[in-house]
């Protein structure tokens, strides 16, 4: 709904909305370049200030006149904010990490294939649990938290993995 279609809800004020809205246009795209505003935005605040006058004191005694300092009053409004508001440096809403969704995947991909390690058989559940660990250990923690030898990390962890994909074909599908 447009501030006509309001002020026509109102009856008298029709004619002024008419009668004022190409002296506000001029007015607005007068004003506009030297406050940084769009000549649409300081027409909307004008007619908004119009309403709540006409809803607090009734119609200005000079229409024509009080739309052009209600004109001039929002451009200095305007200029006073460009002042003090900062452009942000970087964009506010950072799209460089992930989003919520891909967080919400990726930790459903964890789950099952943490779910999946810890039903491997023999060895290969703490094995397949060292190797996955946030600390990042090297062979030669594993082995020794394993009790096994280094050299033969590397073959097990081959046979635990050949099991775990054998065990993840069925449950995920192919891409």
């Amino acid at each position: 709904m447009s501030v006509t279609d309001v002020a026509a809800a109102d009856g008298p004020a029709t004619g002024m909305v008419a009668a004022l809205s190409p002296l506000l246009a001029a007015e607005a795209s007068a004003e506009a370049h030297a406050s940084g505003a769009e000549p649409g935005d300081l027409e909307q605040a004008v007619w908004l200030r119009l309403l709540e006058r006409l809803d607090e004191d009734g119609p200005p005694s000079d229409p024509a006149d009080w739309l052009r300092v209600a004109v001039r009053t929002e451009a200095r409004r305007t200029r006073r904010a460009a002042g003090i508001e900062l452009p942000y440096v970087t964009e506010p809403a950072d799209d460089s990490g992930p989003d919520p969704e891909q967080l919400a995947l990726t930790a459903a991909r964890r789950r099952a294939l943490h779910s999946a390690v810890r039903r491997l058989p023999g060895r290969c559940p703490r094995l397949m649990a060292a190797l996955l660990s946030p600390q990042d250990l090297t062979y030669r923690e594993i082995a020794g938290e394993l009790g096994i030898s280094q050299g033969s990390l590397g073959p097990e962890r081959s046979r635990c993995l050949g099991c775990l994909r054998r065990m993840l074909t069925g449950e995920v599908a192919p891409w």
